[in-house]
């Protein structure tokens, strides 16, 4: 697992390549790599807030809090999920 430190260094030089390790690829990639291409700062912007949305799915799991909704314009189960991978979290 790598540290969120490593992630916010790799995410401020290579957005898509933070969004790919902890999204694995997909939609969310896609997006990741239109949206730095269209300016840097929007890639930053998406990878940034796909972390935020990752630590604190994962961060309420780890406090046995399940918040089923899900975070808007994120398209990866493993984000959505804080990392539990695919399906529900409660099952882990």
């Amino acid at each position: 697992m790598i540290s969120a430190l490593v992630l916010v260094i790799i995410a401020i030089f290579l957005p898509p390549v933070a969004v790919f390790i902890i999204a694995g690829c997909g939609a969310d990639v896609l997006v990741n790599i239109c949206l730095t291409l269209l300016g840097y700062l929007p890639g930053h912007i998406h990878a940034f807030y796909l972390m935020y949305v990752y630590y604190n799915k994962k961060e309420q799991a780890a406090n046995g809090v399940y918040d089923s909704r899900p975070a808007p314009a994120v398209y990866s189960d493993n984000v959505q999920t804080g990392g539990r991978g695919y399906g529900a979290m409660g099952t882990s």
